[in-house]
């Protein structure tokens, strides 16, 4: 059982997904803290015109400096999203599969819901299904009480759901402390995700935008492309 585990980020690039490819079970920490400032939890690069631009859910932070990710509002501003929508329908008009991807994003962007979590979880999901992924997502806070922080957090996951394997990204390897899954049983495997090159609009191609120019420019060919 090879277990990865990683916060719900909002509309990921491709290489994030193929750590999903690589695990049977994917666990999002949804009930860790939300960082201040900037973060890809509330937002991803897509490309127009002028090159790559940002697409950022406005959420409610102010005040709130210990919120967990679980736990963070969307802030709903139809004016806002009207200027999000029309300008990926600029961006993406021309693009091979945008009748079948836009609506999606243009019914996520118009009412998102209330909570944070649940909009990057449908849209994960959206995105794996576009990927051809079956891995199954186990959220954090379903599982109960979870002791630790860190390491012991992630391994305590892993007893959780009797895994014996942990995926984790090359360039993170430093921030875990191997001693403890060894310690448990747990043997570490090592992964560098890949940046897959493909059709896109709008001249040079640009690496790790969001999945969802994946998507929009190559549809169904998106999963090939990725596993390859």
């Amino acid at each position: 059982m090879i277990i990865a585990a990683d916060r719900p980020y909002f509309a990921p690039y491709a290489g994030w997904f193929q750590k999903v490819r690589l695990a049977d079970r994917l666990v999002l920490l949804d009930t860790v803290q939300f960082p201040q400032g900037t973060t890809w939890l509330s937002r991803n690069r897509f490309k127009g015109d002028q090159g790559a631009f940002w697409m950022t859910l406005a959420v409610r932070t102010r005040g709130l400096e210990r919120q967990l990710i679980s736990e963070v509002r969307v802030c709903r501003d139809p004016r806002r999203a009207r200027k999000q929508i029309e300008h990926l329908r600029h961006a993406y008009a021309n693009a091979p599969y945008f009748e079948d991807h836009f609506p999606f994003l243009a019914a996520m962007l118009d009412d998102p819901g209330e909570r944070l979590a649940e909009v990057n979880y449908r849209v994960l999901r959206y995105l794996m299904r576009g990927l051809a992924i079956e891995t199954p997502i186990v959220r954090l806070s379903e599982l109960g009480p979870v002791d630790g922080r860190g390491t012991e957090r992630l391994v305590e996951i892993c007893r959780r759901l009797n895994a014996d394997t942990f995926l984790v990204q090359r360039s993170a390897l430093s921030h875990v402390e191997a001693e403890r899954f060894a310690a448990a049983g747990i043997r570490l495997r090592a992964f560098a995700p890949r940046s897959p090159v493909y059709p896109q609009l709008w001249g040079d191609f640009i690496p790790d935008l969001s999945t969802f120019d994946l998507l929009l420019n190559c549809g169904p060919k998106a999963g090939a492309i990725l596993a390859r």
